[in-house]
C-alpha cells in the first residue's frame, strides 16, 4: 500500500501471511484507511525504519504513526527491533504496540523492559481480534498525540 505524505502510517510487522492478512482484514472491516507499510520480518521492519536497502530512497522524516509488531519474527525477533527502535535517536519515542499470539509472562515483561507501549496478546476469535484492532487503531491514530517535532503533531 502506497505512502502519501500527511497520511498516519502503520508499519505492520508480521511474518506470519494468515496474522497478516487478517490483521489487515480487520483494519479495513474498521474503515481505518491508513496507508499501511507490512515488513515481513525483523530486518526488513528495521530497514524500513533507518531508510536501508531496499528502503534506501525512503524519506527518513517520514516516520510511521504507530508499529504493531510480532515478537516471533525470522532473521530478528520482535524484541531485537524494539531495542533497536528505543536505541536510535530518530525512532526513540515512535509508539511500538506488541501484537503477538504470546501470552507468555516473560515476553509481556521483557516487551516492557525494552520500552514497547502496549501489549496486546492476540484474540483467537476473529470477532474479538477485530474489536481490539478497532481500538488500537482509534487510540493509536486518532487519539494519542505524537511527540512534539514529529510529523503529524501539533508542533
Amino acid at each position: 500500500m502506497a505512502e502519501t505524505g500527511d497520511a498516519k502510517t502503520i508499519l505492520l510487522v508480521e511474518d506470519d501471511p494468515d496474522d497478516r492478512d487478517l490483521t489487515l482484514r480487520a483494519l479495513e472491516s474498521n474503515n481505518l484507511r491508513n496507508d499501511i507499510v507490512v515488513a515481513g520480518d525483523g530486518e526488513e521492519a528495521l530497514d524500513y525504519l533507518f531508510c536501508r536497502g531496499a528502503y534506501a530512497d525512503r524519506d527518513p522524516d517520514d516516520l510511521p504513526q504507530v508499529i504493531l509488531l510480532d515478537l516471533k519474527l525470522p532473521k530478528i525477533d520482535g524484541h531485537e527491533v524494539l531495542r533497536a527502535v528505543r536505541a536510535d535517536e530518530r525512532t526513540r519515542y515512535l509508539p511500538v504496540v506488541i501484537l503477538t499470539s504470546s501470552t507468555e509472562e516473560a515476553d509481556r515483561t521483557k516487551g516492557y523492559q525494552n520500552g514497547c507501549n502496549s501489549y496486546v496478546a492476540k484474540p483467537v476469535k476473529f470477532e474479538e481480534f477485530t474489536k481490539a484492532v478497532h481500538d488500537l487503531g482509534l487510540y493509536w491514530l486518532l487519539l494519542n498525540q505524537p511527540p512534539p517535532g514529529r510529523k503529524g503533531s501539533d508542533a
